[in-house]
C-alpha cells in the first residue's frame, strides 16, 4: 500500500488546513484527497481544474495533446510505462523544444558488451539509464533505471527495473516492476511461472508481478 498522492494541487495555506480539518471530523470520509477532499471543494465551487486539453506545447504532435495518466494502481503504472517505450509514445520525452528539465546524477553512458552467439548484450524498444550494463542479456520492451546490471544469458522483457537492481546469469524477468537493490539469482524466473509467483510475490489483477525494495530472492 502507498500513502502518497500522485495528484498536482494547489492551495492557499488556510484553505488546505480548513478542507484537511474538516474531512479529519467526517465520519462518511475515507480521508482521500481525489476522492473526498477535491470533491467536497468542487461541490462548493471553491476548486478549479486545469485543463491539458487546451496545454499548447511546441512541438508537440496532437496525439499528445492533453497528456494525463493516472498511475493510482500497479497496472496503470505498467501501462503508462510501457507505453514510453513504443516507437510512436503517446508522450515524447524527446521533444526538444519543450525539454523535460531533471537533475542527472554523474553516471557513466549505459554500456553493451558481448557478441557472441547467444550471448550477446543488446535492448530493443527499450529506455535505458546511464550506469546500466547490459552484459551478454537480453532486454525487450523494458525501462532499466540508473545502475541497472544485466548479466549473460539473462531475459528482461515488459519490465520496470529500478535503481541498482542486478539480475544475475540465466535470469528471466517479464512483465515486473522490481523495486531497487533486488538482486535476482542466477537461474531465477519471474514471470513465467504464474502459479509459483502468486505464491512468492504481489501480483496485479492484470498479472504485473511486483517485487519490493531490497527483497531478498531465495
Amino acid at each position: 500500500m502507498a500513502f502518497a498522492s500522485m495528484g498536482n494541487y494547489i492551495f492557499s495555506t488556510d484553505a488546505l488546513l480548513s478542507s484537511l480539518k474538516e474531512d479529519a471530523a467526517s465520519e462518511n470520509s475515507e480521508h482521500d484527497m481525489g476522492g473526498d477532499i477535491i470533491p467536497a471543494l468542487t461541490g462548493r465551487g471553491s476548486a478549479f481544474v486545469y485543463d491539458f486539453a487546451d496545454n499548447d506545447v511546441p512541438g508537440q504532435d496532437e496525439v499528445e495533446r492533453g497528456y494525463w495518466r493516472d498511475v493510482g494502481t500497479i497496472d496503470a503504472y505498467h501501462e503508462a510505462s510501457m507505453d514510453l517505450v513504443g516507437v510512436q509514445p503517446t508522450f515524447n520525452f524527446y521533444n526538444l523544444t519543450w525539454p523535460i528539465l531533471t537533475w542527472n546524477f554523474p553516471d557513466p553512458p549505459a554500456k553493451f558488451v558481448h557478441d557472441e552467439e547467444n550471448r550477446r548484450g543488446y535492448a530493443t524498444d527499450s529506455i535505458i539509464s546511464n550506469g546500466t550494463i547490459v552484459s551478454g542479456g537480453v532486454v525487450r520492451r523494458s525501462i532499466l533505471w540508473p545502475n541497472v546490471s544485466i548479466r549473460s544469458y539473462s531475459q528482461v522483457e515488459d519490465s520496470v527495473i529500478f535503481p541498482g537492481v542486478t539480475i544475475r546469469r540465466r535470469a528471466v524477468v517479464r512483465n515486473a516492476i522490481v523495486d531497487e537493490h533486488v538482486v535476482v539469482p542466477e537461474g531465477y524466473t519471474i514471470g513465467v511461472d504464474p502459479a509459483a509467483d502468486a505464491e512468492r510475490f504481489t501480483v496485479s489483477p492484470e498479472g504485473v508481478i511486483v517485487i519490493g525494495k531490497g527483497d531478498v530472492l531465495e
